[in-house]
């Protein structure tokens, strides 16, 4: 349980994202540039982040501290379609290379410090390389297990053997929530405890940590430990956990091959799940239908879920299939084999892995992961529409159905915000002659208790037309009814006709709704609405809406809302 875990190089592109973006815009490298991803920073440039734009910032502050900023959304396929051409340069030194994700990649340091004589020089060759073949800056860092070697990587430090639980002891307890990782809720709970640093947290002890932070606790105690997040698990997986496939015709579109990767992906790990088994290092090996071998590994932090294999099978073929010409395979993949190289027992696994796939799991374990998958879903829309591309409804303050419908961006706070000229009410005065509790809640016993006063009653409209439809409506005389001046109808409605259509008797009608409260200071023709129960067409019932009428000569009518 204590063993070291092993000793590994990690190569990090810094803000990979934004410059696999820049190189695939053809934007100048010294223009700052930055990518989002529901209206937020996940990634910028230096230059950009010298001009003030930070990661998590919204798009609108992002663009105002920096008016020439070049705007990217995110993706991933672009991502790793690019960032193949630093994994083969990485693998011309060296072998044995994982890609853990685009811009970030893990090797075994031991075999290859000796060959090019010590970490140090392995480091300096890697650069050059890297350089040169793919003309990307990089870092590098070295340390025992993924995680402390990541951090090494990023402020390019060399730690010396069992040093790693050292070196990451006075580094923020915000280090745990790598991406990927969703450890933001601990870092937070970490946070308020007073435990703020790695090595506070490293104190305490498992049997305390299990039981105050629980599973997921435990694994992110292990990391600032310095240890793996996982005790080593060394049996080799049986071979008939691979799974192959073979393609007639040969895949060369990265579309269809994204198709396939879906099922393929659900496949590979429901083989695993029966086993109670999930993969944390995945090879993926293709055959060309010319005979080209291809194939690279898939390091993961965090156990592989059915989407998370999919996304590695897609980006990899991003990878091979839009390479650059000369890189590129000759002819289509005809045959491709998913291999997990490492896997951890379902023990191990976090809840989030294998709660979807537990038969035991309640119904609200069930509503958790649906809407968790909703909200990766609608994440991705964003990226390829734009922050306005998904919204949710939200009811807000306003007198009109229409109006009290706020549409959301998935993403951004759903918090109620009535408009800023929202009317007050007025101080007590008597009720103007006229008035009575006949015309509707604004009138005088009834409109004190309103924030919003001529607002509708509950139900709403079952459907709020976007277009309110041009309608008609007359008396038992055939004379068109109005509004007098003071929001009454001149006329019990006696027929309804709607775009010009034959008209339907009116059965029943409701008091009038002005739309202010105090109707000698209204400005304009008065304005009210009503609601009618017509009859329905032959054998249908009748049906009820919602209309508004504006005007004392030559009243206009509007259908606005249809209730059911």
């Amino acid at each position: 349980m204590s063993t070291l875990p092993t000793r590994l190089l990690v190569l990090w592109c810094p803000d990979w994202p934004a410059v696999a973006a820049v190189a695939a815009g053809g934007v100048a490298v010294t223009r700052p540039a930055a990518v989002f991803l529901a209206n937020r920073v996940v990634a910028c440039t230096a230059v950009a982040r010298a001009r003030g734009v930070r990661r998590g910032m919204r798009r609108r502050e992002a663009e105002s501290r920096c008016p020439e900023l070049a705007v990217f959304g995110a993706d991933d396929g672009r991502d790793a379609r690019l960032f193949e051409a630093v994994a083969r340069a990485v693998e011309e030194l060296v072998v044995g290379l994982e890609v853990v994700r685009p811009g970030l990649i893990a090797v075994p340091v031991s075999g290859a410090a000796g060959y090019f004589g010590g970490e140090i020089r392995l480091a300096e060759k890697l650069l050059d390389q890297v350089a040169a073949e793919a003309g990307v800056e990089c870092q590098v860092g070295v340390a025992e297990g993924l995680f402390a070697a990541t951090i090494a990587a990023r402020h390019g430090e060399f730690v010396e053997h069992g040093e790693a639980a050292a070196f990451l002891a006075p580094l923020p307890v915000a280090e745990l929530d790598q991406p990927g990782s969703d450890r933001a809720e601990l870092v937070g709970l970490l946070t308020r405890l007073g435990l703020r640093t790695l090595g506070a947290f490293a104190a305490l002890t498992e049997r305390d940590v299990l039981a105050r932070f629980a599973f997921d606790g435990v694994l992110a105690h292990r990391l600032a430990r310095g240890l793996s997040e996982r005790p080593p698990l060394r049996r080799r997986p049986p071979p008939e956990l691979s799974l192959t496939e073979s393609f007639d015709p040969v895949l060369e579109r990265v579309d269809v091959a994204a198709f396939v990767a879906q099922s393929i992906g659900v496949r590979f790990h429901a083989g695993l799940a029966e086993r109670g088994l999930a993969c944390t290092r995945l090879g993926i090996y293709a055959i060309t239908e010319s005979g080209e071998q291809l194939g690279r590994v898939w390091r993961c932090a965090e156990p592989l879920t059915p989407q998370g294999v999919s996304d590695r099978v897609r980006w990899q073929f991003e990878g091979w299939l839009r390479a650059a010409p000369g890189s590129r395979p000759t002819s289509g993949v005809a045959r491709l084999t998913l291999e997990p190289q490492e896997t951890v027992e379902g023990r191990s696994l976090q809840l989030g892995l294998w709660r979807g796939g537990n038969p035991a799991a309640g119904p609200d374990e069930d509503e958790e992961l649906t809407l968790e998958r909703a909200g990766r879903a609608f994440v991705r829309v964003q990226g390829l529409l734009g922050p306005e591309g998904v919204v949710t409804p939200l009811l807000d303050g306003g007198r009109d159905p229409a109006g009290r419908v706020r549409l959301v961006p998935w993403g951004d706070a759903r918090d109620p915000v009535s408009p800023p000229d929202a009317p007050m009410l007025a101080p007590p005065t008597p009720p103007r002659e006229g008035w009575s509790h006949d015309n509707g809640p604004t009138a005088w016993g009834e409109a004190l208790g309103a924030t919003w006063p001529g607002r509708l009653p509950t139900p709403s409209p079952a459907t709020v037309l976007v277009r309110p439809l041009p309608a008609e409506v007359v008396d038992a005389e055939g004379q068109l009814v109005g509004l007098t001046a003071h929001r009454r109808l001149t006329a019990s409605p006696s027929r309804l006709s709607i775009l010009g259509e034959p008209s339907r008797m009116v059965l029943d009608w409701s008091r009038v709704w002005p739309m202010t409260r105090v109707a000698n200071r209204a400005p304009g023709p008065p304005r009210a609405r009503v609601q009618m129960l017509i009859a329905g067409a032959p054998d249908e019932p009748p049906e009820a809406v919602l209309l508004l009428c504006a005007g004392i000569e030559n009243p206009l009518w509007t259908v606005e809302g249809v209730y059911d």
